[in-house]
């Protein structure tokens, strides 16, 4: 089962763009929060990134251990999504 992605993007961000259109292209359901809309989790992304407001944030996860990505690589993307069925 995978887990629940959340991704926290902003608006005229290239890298948000990219890695949505990934996940689209895999087939992996995520939850978009765009934090140019959403100052608590505007807050969020800059405390998770040390000060930095990053995007996109990739949070997979829901329970109290979760994996945060910030600005992934497709390559890094890829290597936490789940596998490609080729069938």
């Amino acid at each position: 089962m995978a887990l629940p992605i959340t991704l926290y993007g902003a608006t005229h961000c290239e890298d948000t763009a990219a890695t949505k259109a990934h996940l689209h292209e895999r087939d992996i359901p995520y939850k978009e929060i765009n934090i140019d809309h959403d100052p608590e989790a505007e807050r969020f992304v800059i405390f998770i990134n040390g000060g930095a407001r990053s995007t996109p944030t990739l949070v997979f996860g829901d329970g109290k251990l979760k994996l945060v990505l910030t600005e992934p690589t497709i390559a890094e993307l890829d290597e936490v999504l789940p596998a490609r069925n080729h069938a």
